[in-house]
């Protein structure tokens, strides 16, 4: 099979996630009463923002490498940890709700929604927003 008959070749990890990206943001768009929710993780922090995909801008972001956050985090809390997705969540939803959003569309970003994206998911939803 050469390259370019099926699309892109899955060599990494990061080529399966981009892959698994793409599928997802075809049907997954965001608008400014509903914007859509992306998580990024890294080993270390995480990233999460609401983006306006028919206007192209970021409503609200948070992360786990932001000072304010940090402070909030408690001697276990990082930015690694199921702890620390939880914490970015709250306040990520609190942002959207003082914007004036409580809707949202979930963008897992090519994650498998396990672990520190469904904590996020799951920290957003008490909060109060709905998707």
């Amino acid at each position: 099979m050469r390259e370019g008959e099926w699309g892109m070749r899955i060599k990494t990890k990061k080529d399966r996630r981009q892959r698994i990206q793409f599928r997802t943001r075809k049907r997954v768009t965001g608008t400014a009463e509903r914007p859509r929710l992306t998580v990024f993780r890294s080993a270390q922090h995480i990233y999460a923002q609401a983006i306006d995909d028919v206007s192209g801008t970021t409503v609200v972001a948070a992360s786990s490498i932001e000072p304010t956050v940090r402070a909030a985090f408690d001697k276990e809390t990082g930015g690694g940890n199921v702890a620390g997705a939880k914490a970015i969540g709250k306040v990520v939803a609190e942002r959207l709700i003082a914007s004036g959003v409580n809707s949202v569309v979930f963008d897992r970003g090519g994650f498998l929604y396990h672990g520190r994206v469904q904590a996020m998911a799951e920290a957003v939803r008490e909060a109060g927003l709905r998707f």
